[in-house]
């Protein structure tokens, strides 16, 4: 059976991740105390007790999702010997999950990738004055139905698609009254619904530019190594492991599209059965039903999930 590894973006995050595992494994707990020191700050007391609306902050949100990623494929590792030179086709991540996939793919050293990640939610976050940038997601909609939509409400101002999820879940971004409109269209051209995101920033559009400047600078100065599978970028929904291409790419990723249904599509085409969620939520699974019935998907969050999966290999 052929499967990739695949790492979760921002709103899988809930108080009490990484808790049980961190219990359970101490090479998870040393995981979380080594994303701790990289950041001198506590932030796996923040990821197990909260309170949520810290936890909620980009800043916070990024690492956290990450280390609980990473943790979760560490003890995969320790407890179940699993390569993924051996057990794996590719990584991806959704998002800020590339980093996670990275990561775990031996590209990044974790205190590297947890501080990349808080500079990256910081820049992200102050690009966009509060208030001036949305996003919505269009149900109902495929990828033509969005990117029209989005063309005929931008009227001058920054409106695109953001995330390519699934059929039936594209989202856009950009600037608020431009969302707006979206909104209001979407309803007259017949579309499921339309709703508006509880997101503090307009991501993945080109209103996130300061923040892909400042990543640049970052990922300048940041070690890179070939990962041990490669990885299915955002951008391309195509392979890559050329440690400089992974860092133009990790760029381009702050204002372009997540192409995540096409990056999974093409994993099924290359021979894999099944995607392996590895962190918190179960948000990839779920989309992966929605883009092809034929993919299987399972998540790997706790000590049982750990359990159970090391049982199929």
């Amino acid at each position: 059976m052929s499967r990739a590894f695949v790492f979760p973006g921002q709103g899988s995050q809930a108080v009490g991740m990484g808790r049980e595992l961190a219990e359970a494994f101490e090479v998870a707990r040393l995981t979380f105390e080594e994303v701790d020191d990289a950041l001198n700050q506590r932030l796996s007391r923040l990821m197990f007790e909260g309170p949520e609306e810290d936890l909620l902050l980009t800043e916070n949100a990024q690492p956290a999702l990450m280390a609980v990623s990473v943790a979760a494929m560490r003890v995969l590792t320790s407890e179940g010997g699993v390569d993924f030179a051996k057990h794996a086709a590719f990584v991806a991540g959704h998002s800020l999950g590339e980093y996670s996939a990275l990561c775990a793919a031996g590209a990044f050293t974790l205190s590297d990738t947890a501080r990349l990640l808080k500079l990256r939610g910081q820049a992200m976050q102050k690009a966009v004055p509060v208030g001036k940038g949305a996003m919505a997601a269009l149900l109902g909609a495929d990828i033509e139905q969005a990117q029209s939509i989005a063309a005929d409400a931008a009227q001058g101002e920054v409106c695109t698609v953001a995330n390519d999820n699934s059929v039936g879940q594209v989202v856009i971004s950009g600037a608020t009254e431009a969302i707006d409109r979206a909104v209001v269209l979407a309803a007259e051209r017949g579309l499921k619904r339309a709703v508006r995101l509880t997101v503090s920033a307009p991501f993945h559009c080109p209103l996130m530019q300061p923040a892909a400047d400042a990543m640049a600078e970052a990922l300048a100065s940041v070690t890179i190594s070939a990962p041990a599978v490669p990885l299915v970028a955002n951008i391309t929904a195509a392979p890559v492991s050329d440690p400089n291409e992974i860092r133009r790419l990790l760029v381009e990723q702050v204002t372009g599209m997540v192409r995540w249904r096409e990056s999974v599509l093409f994993m099924k085409e290359q021979g894999v059965e099944t995607l392996v969620e590895v962190g918190a939520g179960k948000v990839l699974a779920g989309l992966t039903k929605r883009i092809d019935k034929e993919l299987s998907a399972v998540s790997i969050q706790g000590p049982a999930d750990v359990e159970s999966f090391l049982k199929t290999l």
